[in-house]
């Protein structure tokens, strides 16, 4: 079962939809149980026969087996020690960027843990964290007539748990998952989501990524 935490964003919504057609059981968090209800009621109308629940972040990470952090960077100082016990021994799939938009143009933002996933598992010390899933678009996500084709990049250091978020991912037909090294590359995977941003605005469409010299 998977949780998306702060699930009820065009992010969380998107990689529910796609992981909810592709048959896994689904679980929307949300501060507002108000607001993960919604969401619930949303994703059902588009895939009336998938297992979709929502519930508060809180109760969300104790019932899953696998949980999607889909926050907004500034929420997670403040959530994430809220779900260590929860988390404690499970994958977490921090799929943060840590940016700033001043004047339209996106930027990196200095983490003292290096990025927000290293952060994250600063903030859930017992937890398997993996980042990844930064650089897929949320609305192409949520649009499930889109036919996705990218490569995912996954970074962690723990190395099954990472395994696992890849063979996750190839569940979503038209991406590929890549391992691109431990936990540390999130500094870089995050900072260049604000590239993709810039030619998103710039050429007004919605960018993704495909590494080539790479078979399989």
């Amino acid at each position: 079962m998977l949780a998306f935490i702060g699930g009820t964003g065009p992010e969380g919504m998107g990689l529910a939809a796609r992981f909810a057609l592709a048959g896994e059981a689904i679980l929307i968090g949300s501060r507002s149980p108000e607001r993960a209800a919604e969401a619930v009621s949303r994703l059902r109308g588009m895939l009336p026969e998938a297992p979709i629940a929502g519930g508060v972040n809180e109760e969300v990470a104790v019932r899953a087996d696998i949980l999607f952090l889909t926050i907004p960077y500034d929420g997670q100082q403040e959530l994430l020690p809220r779900l260590a016990e929860a988390a404690a021994g499970k994958i977490v799939v921090s799929t943060v960027s840590a940016l700033k938009v001043e004047r339209g143009r996106p930027y990196a933002r200095p983490v003292p843990a290096g990025s927000a996933a290293e952060e994250a598992a600063q903030l859930l010390p017992a937890a398997r964290v993996v980042g990844a899933f930064h650089h897929v678009g949320a609305h192409q996500l949520l649009d499930l007539n889109h036919e996705l084709d990218c490569d995912i990049l996954v970074a962690g250091d723990d190395r099954e748990a990472k395994e696992a978020v890849m063979a996750l991912g190839r569940k979503i037909p038209g991406i590929r998952t890549l391992d691109a090294g431990g936990l540390y590359i999130c500094r870089y995977l995050e900072a260049f989501t604000a590239v993709l941003l810039s030619l998103n605005r710039r050429y007004r469409t919605t960018t993704t990524l495909k590494i080539v010299g790479i078979n399989g």
